[in-house]
């Protein structure tokens, strides 16, 4: 582990006082409410916060992980920005159990929890009576949605007991309270006592090891560790995980944690990472956060990478042993720009953060590893955009960019936002896009976004008053109306065009041993198994499996996409791998489609969902749990 060069780092960032880093002056301006809170579009319906009256600006937290209890306990010190004439603050609440406020000078203050929503949580209105900056005492509840407390038996080791966090999108209001809406960024620090034998990481920066030194000993067995994060973010940023976590270094300002069992084979997987910021950086301007770490989690992390400043959230699954699936890493690296960096400022513009990474990561690894690999990537992106404009329909509401996310499939925001960005670059050139995309982060660094002022900042910095250009682009449409624009760009792979053909040789009648798969990517794999017709005979299956090695296969992308065929035909010699499987991964986009599928399956794989539910329950983050309960009362008479 190399605590005491990260703690050398962090010195040099707070002491050098960039734009990025800096004193508290510099993090007071920086943490200035944005212009664009105030416009109609930037109202978010999913907190409570009024933040044009008082405004979090920055969160120091002090609190005690208590793995028999699961619960997170101590004090929240908010700083905040009040308006003249301003009398309360109010916070997102979910389920705290709050003991007291006060002031700065530990004077109380008036509080008052209102009525909670099953969804929003509750508002906590604090009076002020002059206070700039307010003390929560409060204690999170075991069932904090936010936080997933693993049993030492659910690790790969075996030896301590997990904790993580996952806050996006409205979560972290369950452990953390705070005004949590993706517009309001803050500043934030952190002190976190845990039992010795495990660590803390955070999405900041740690100030606890140096060279003189570690954790403050807290007695009874506790450490303290400390952490910062000099620049404001979106508060469903803020996340901690606790383990017994090994590190390896990757580079000057990368490395990777994860449990001693798997990381080394992280760090092989992971290894160019360094090469990976560099091509970032090269296209789209500097990496403004000083560290880049990655963690790997247990295998109930319901997603498959989260972009935590300084510390990506990944999970095991993309441990495959080709490297193949680091698309997933580009993705969340890319989001220390469009995301981290410009934050959209409601969730109803979420394609500004993950369309933008999305065409982001794939120059990424077209930078790094050549067109044909990006090809690959992009060209499955917009088939699956394709199949959920079929599945919803070419004027369904639900394919908005601009969009409420709680009615429609979130991944639209990902492959039409890429494609509406790779439209601009093919358009205008990929010189002049290249231009004007670094220049934008530029302008927004550190702030809040919305549709509306995207296209504003388009019009006045690219467009520029070009009428035939502004009916080229279409951007009114891409933006808020539904279905594709016909002036959308789609990207084709050679590669995939080659398997293609082969898979078009086996649904012609050719035989499995026929199909080459030496050498091949997931993203191969997943061509092959996703082309295939749904129906198929158990002869066939058969054929498939013993061939290909699809139910043994170590690959978590494969053996999904293989049991979504398997399911559909009801191939019972498939049902016992399924079963572990099902108990094995906890990643949601593999999840969700199999309980979907067999739930679809009627009596027969309602039953065979039910008995993997009631082994797996435990092991899987809460959003996985509901994901899956969802799909079997669909079944319940």
């Amino acid at each position: 582990m190399r605590f005491a060069f990260l703690a050398a780092m962090t010195a040099a960032l707070i002491a050098g006082c960039s734009p990025e880093t800096g004193t508290d002056e510099a993090r007071s301006e920086r943490a200035a409410p944005a212009d664009v809170l105030t416009a109609p579009e930037a109202v978010d319906a999913w907190t409570y916060a009024v933040p044009n009256v008082a405004r979090v600006t920055h969160v120091d937290l002090d609190l005690t992980a208590n793995f028999e209890t699961q619960r997170m306990s101590g004090t929240a010190t908010l700083d905040l920005q009040v308006a003249d004439g301003g009398e309360a603050v109010v916070l997102d609440d979910g389920g705290l159990e709050i003991d007291s406020v006060t002031d700065a000078h530990g004077k109380a203050l008036a509080w008052s929890v209102g009525e909670a929503d099953e969804l929003l949580g509750a508002p906590l209105t604090i009076q002020l009576d002059g206070a700039e900056q307010v003390v929560i005492t409060y204690t999170s509840a075991p069932a904090a949605a936010a936080l997933q407390w693993l049993p030492k038996e659910a690790t790969a080791g075996g030896r301590q007991p997990f904790l993580f966090s996952q806050g996006q999108a409205i979560l972290n209001r369950t452990w953390i309270p705070t005004q949590d809406s993706p517009g309001i960024r803050q500043t934030w620090s952190a002190e976190i006592t845990v039992p010795e034998g495990v660590i803390p990481v955070m999405s900041a920066l740690s100030l606890t090891e140096d060279a003189s030194g570690g954790p403050e000993d807290a007695g009874d067995g506790m450490m303290t560790y400390r952490f910062e994060m000099p620049n404001p973010v979106p508060p469903y940023l803020i996340a901690i995980a606790i383990g017994d976590l090994d590190f390896r270094e990757l580079g000057p300002r990368s490395g990777v944690y994860a449990e001693a069992e798997i990381v080394d084979a992280a760090a092989d997987e992971f290894a160019d990472i360094e090469a990976m910021i560099d091509t970032a950086e090269a296209l789209y301007g500097p990496y403004r956060w000083g560290r880049y770490d990655m963690l790997v989690l247990p295998p109930s992390f319901p997603y498959g990478g989260m972009e935590n400043p300084n510390l990506s959230f990944l999970t095991p699954t993309l441990i495959t042993g080709d490297r193949s699936n680091t698309d997933v890493v580009a993705h969340e690296l890319a989001h220390s720009w469009s995301g981290n960096l410009v934050t959209n400022a409601t969730w109803k513009d979420s394609w500004l953060n993950e369309g933008f990474t999305t065409y982001f990561e794939n120059r990424i690894m077209e930078g790094l590893y050549g067109k044909d690999r990006a090809d690959l990537y992009a060209d499955l992106d917009y088939q699956e955009m394709l199949r959920i404009l079929d599945e919803e329909g070419a004027d369904a509401p639900t394919t908005r960019l601009h969009s409420d996310l709680s009615d429609g499939p979130a991944r639209i925001q990902y492959f039409k936002g890429m494609t509406f960005l790779r439209t601009l670059e093919r358009t205008v050139g990929r010189e002049v896009w290249d231009a004007y995309l670094r220049a934008y982060f530029d302008r927004n660094a550190f702030q809040p976004q919305t549709t509306a002022g995207f296209l504003a900042d388009l019009r006045a910095n690219l467009i520029k008053g070009d009428a035939e250009l502004e009916a080229k682009l279409k951007v009114d449409e891409w933006a808020y109306e539904p279905g594709l624009p016909d002036n959308a760009i789609a990207q084709r792979s050679t590669v995939l065009a080659d398997v293609d053909a082969v898979r078009d040789a086996f649904v012609a009648g050719g035989a499995a041993a026929d199909i080459d798969t030496r050498g091949w990517a997931t993203q191969q794999w997943l061509r092959l198994l996703r082309g295939l017709p749904r129906e198929q005979t158990d002869s066939r299956l058969q054929e498939l499996d013993e061939t290909l090695g699809l139910s043994t296969s170590n690959n978590a992308y494969v053996r999904s996409a293989w049991y979504e065929i398997a399911i559909n035909n009801r191939y019972e010699p498939a049902v016992p791998s399924l079963k572990a499987y099902l108990n094995e991964v906890g990643r949601n986009l593999f999840l969700s489609p199999l309980y979907e599928g067999l739930v679809d399956q009627g009596d027969w794989g309602l039953e065979i969902a039910r008995d993997a539910y009631a082994t797996a329950k435990d092991g899987y983050h809460p959003l996985t749990q509901r994901a899956a309960e969802a799909a079997l009362a669909r079944g319940a008479p």
